[in-house]
């Protein structure tokens, strides 16, 4: 029984244009109680793998989050699977606003310990007992509202390329680092504000809503389906857009453009510019902003250090590597010195 990918990236991505077919990029997520997260997490494999689903999916006992690539002409069967397993009947799904064939190109279906680190441990929190959903119209009217205080639920390196106007940003790495600065920052408004929150797709702040009611916030609110949903309803309902920007996503794209403002600037020469890239020395990998004049000028490096291992050969690349420790301990995201236009 296979439950493990048998092909690299590469070899996907050349199945992918062999096949030359319409892919559909599409996340979700449900807070749920999951008795045992394995058993789900072997059946999902087994069955998407069949249908060609590409995509990261994280299962634990608060529920699911998945970010996956389904073959457009798979999606019927698909969406009737996931309408067989109980919790996850008519879940909504986020379509994504750019697609893009390659957004995915493994599946990877993993349990974890939470499917939205938050570093709580307290067993009298309930994750279900969420805040109000709010569709776009009604978000619109809330944060014209001067009784209401507007966060952003996601990391500095997302709100910095794009967010709603007048809305906290917090200069945050993680999730879990926002919870309790925010807290403090809002405790003398529990009472007398509405507390509205929004992030990508909206895991992250159903679970943020459920907390800050859990602290005693009284009014909290939260934007259903994300900025990805906030953006189909605008478009389809021909709302006033208050998203300044692009929105952060977590596949190959890293970025849907929402608005035509460019709020952003490079990372190395200041020029206005949203467009996020990793370096390309693999020791370093490092997430920041770079305009085509500089990728072009620093070999699509962060640095000049980093620009004299990337020309090394591959294997001597890879010898400087071993023993360096964990990838995932390296994947900074824009926190670097030798970016001098960081905001």
């Amino acid at each position: 029984m296979q439950l493990y990918n048998t092909l690299s990236a590469k070899e996907r991505e050349a199945l992918i244009e062999e096949a030359g077919k319409d892919r559909l990029t599409i996340s979700f997520y449900k807070y749920a109680h999951i008795g045992n997260p394995q058993i789900l997490r072997n059946h999902l494999f087994l069955t998407w793998n069949g249908m060609e689903v590409l995509g990261r999916i994280y299962v634990a006992h608060e529920g699911i989050n998945a970010q996956l690539s389904v073959p457009a002409d798979n999606f019927k069967v698909f969406k009737e699977h996931l309408d067989s397993i109980s919790f996850l009947e008519n879940v909504r799904l986020n379509i994504a606003i750019e697609q893009d064939n390659k957004s995915f190109l493994k599946l990877k279906v993993k349990v974890r310990n939470k499917i939205v680190a938050d570093g709580l441990n307290d067993a009298t929190f309930d994750v279900t007992n969420k805040g109000i959903h709010v569709g776009a119209e009604q978000f619109n009217e809330l944060i014209e509202d001067e009784n209401t205080v507007l966060v952003d639920m996601r990391n500095h390196y997302e709100s910095e390329i794009g967010h709603f106007k007048n809305a906290v940003t917090p200069d945050v790495d993680t999730f879990r680092d926002s919870l309790d600065i925010i807290e403090q920052d809002l405790a003398e408004h529990k009472e007398d504000k509405k507390l509205v929150m929004y992030c990508t797709g909206g895991i992250r702040c159903e679970k943020a809503s459920a907390y800050y009611k859990h602290k005693g916030f009284k009014n909290v609110y939260q934007l259903e389906g994300g900025i990805i949903e906030y953006t189909r309803q605008v478009r389809e309902k021909q709302l006033e857009n208050k998203f300044l920007g692009k929105n952060f996503v977590f596949d190959h794209r890293r970025g849907e453009r929402i608005s035509d403002e460019v709020i952003a600037h490079c990372h190395q020469c200041g020029k206005p510019c949203d467009t996020h890239v990793n370096c390309a020395n693999e020791a370093c990998h490092l997430l920041f902003i770079q305009c085509e004049e500089c990728a072009e000028k620093m070999n699509n490096c962060c640095s000049v250090d980093c620009m004299e291992v990337h020309a090394l050969p591959y294997e001597e690349q890879k010898r400087l590597r071993k023993g360096k420790g964990a990838s995932n301990k390296i994947f900074k995201k824009g926190r670097s010195p030798v970016l001098k236009y960081k905001k």
